[in-house]
């Protein structure tokens, strides 16, 4: 399945043109163009197959556009010429792995440029590079050098690492396939798609792939050997087992609230095991700052502060979700509330969780408060869009119960429900719209 890429054609080709104007627009705009996301959501083929193919058409000379791929032998080796009395590959004790050596990488790009020529300098896998941030500060000085790097760990999303970029670093971050990539791709009709994307995902070599079986296998193949193993080693994690558990809870908790204290519980009362929510927090994170899941916190919409006690937690691909728990739970709600939160971040969108607190009348005539849930509050610079996710809406009163937080919103911001059912769109006589699923993953109604 790794040569599927290398052997599709011109119709298998998966465009990412969303991705690829980004980089595009970025062109020589004096900074390291940083290239993050999910192992194996194509961001090497991205750069250096689609970008390069861009920079073709615009009659850029090959010896103009410079790859390197950092775990790639056959690229490593081009280094065992420069100084040969050094390792090409440094053992790093503090981290337990090898990083390629800075010294030799450098004089590799040294010989092969020259001030009096425009260069695009593609590296792939940059966090293996030894003091990768000083390099590429060094090779900004060079103003014929336009610089794109591609990394999937989790240093490659810190805080931190614009700060030593000093103000040089731009990022992009590749998702796997949206669902209107896949449909794109695929060309079959609407209900198929969808019952196959929510089941396999959107990684590029899993849609390229038509034979189910190794679908599966791959995917778990990847959580086995890849993600498990880089986040355990990057980390130092020492309870694996326990780790892993970790990982099956929030993959069958999508869509719901959980903390930290909730799954030490969880731990204690069923598994018997001890495992503290300070390091239930901290391994999360790691989980996160691999791109395999996203967090969603919970915000009080009319006290206008977030609430701090409860998330959700978000697969970046439900294939790979799915594949953890061996494909044995079918939960169609959360996870068209996956694949619609997965959306909105695709479009750009920042996503909250909300609760909105309201005083009604119970059966005896006293006010009590409740907290009703909207599933998404998006924001994007000015812009606010309420979202509920609703299976299905058989009656009026089902209406009435998926409409009832979205009412009680007292702004005048764009509200939604998101239906599952086959409708045609409409609006209540409240102003909120009402859009099938099909047309909120396919149409440009946001």
């Amino acid at each position: 399945m790794q040569e599927l890429a290398k052997k599709a054609g011109d119709n298998m080709i998966i465009k990412r043109e969303k991705y690829l104007q980004e980089i595009i627009n970025k062109k020589r705009n004096g900074l390291v163009k940083v290239i993050t996301g999910l192992r194996r959501c194509g961001k090497s083929y991205l750069l250096f197959t689609l970008f390069k193919n861009h920079l073709q058409e615009k009659n850029i000379l090959e010896r103009q556009v410079i790859t390197f791929a950092f775990d790639n032998m056959e690229d490593i080796i081009k280094l065992d010429k420069y100084y040969p009395d050094e390792e090409t590959m440094i053992f790093d004790s503090k981290k337990k792995n090898y990083k390629i050596n800075s010294k030799k990488f450098i004089k590799y790009i040294d010989d092969l440029t020259c001030e009096a020529i425009d260069y695009y300098i593609l590296l792939d896998e940059i966090q293996l590079l030894d003091k990768f941030v000083f390099v590429l500060n060094g090779f900004l000085r060079h103003n014929n050098f336009d610089i794109y790097v591609t990394g999937s760990n989790s240093y490659m999303l810190s805080s931190d690492i614009m700060t030593e970029f000093r103000g040089r670093g731009d990022q992009i971050r590749v998702n796997p396939l949206s669902f209107k990539e896949f449909f794109d791709y695929k060309n079959i009709p609407f209900n198929d798609a969808y019952v196959e994307y929510q089941y396999f995902g959107g990684m590029p070599l899993v849609v390229l792939n038509n034979n189910d079986v190794e679908k599966k296998e791959y995917l778990k193949s990847l959580f086995n050997e890849i993600y498990i193993k880089d986040i355990v080693d990057r980390n130092d994690i020492q309870n694996i087992n326990s780790f892993e558990t970790l990982l099956m809870i929030l993959s069958s908790s999508i869509g719901s609230y959980t903390n930290p204290t909730n799954i030490e519980n969880k731990f204690k009362s069923e598994l018997k095991v001890s495992y503290h929510h300070d390091t239930i927090k901290k391994h999360i994170d790691f989980i996160e700052d691999s791109f395999l899941i996203r967090e969603a916190n919970k915000y009080d919409v009319k006290g206008k502060k977030y609430i701090g006690a409860n998330s959700k937690y978000y697969f970046t691909d439900l294939g790979l979700r799915n594949a953890l728990i061996n494909f044995r739970q079918d939960e169609p709600t959360h996870i068209m509330e996956n694949i619609i939160y997965n959306e909105l971040i695709n479009r750009g969108f920042s996503v909250d969780v909300g609760v909105i607190e309201i005083s009604e009348k119970n059966e005896k005539g006293n006010y009590v408060r409740k907290q009703l849930e909207t599933d998404f509050i998006c924001n994007k610079v000015e812009r606010k869009i309420y979202i509920q996710s609703a299976y299905s809406i058989s009656n009026i009163d089902k209406l009435n119960q998926e409409k009832k937080s979205l009412v009680n919103i007292n702004d005048n911001y764009k509200k939604i429900i998101v239906v599952n059912d086959t409708i045609k769109n409409y609006v209540t006589e409240e102003g909120i719209e009402v859009v099938s699923l099909k047309s909120f993953l396919l149409d440009d109604i946001i």
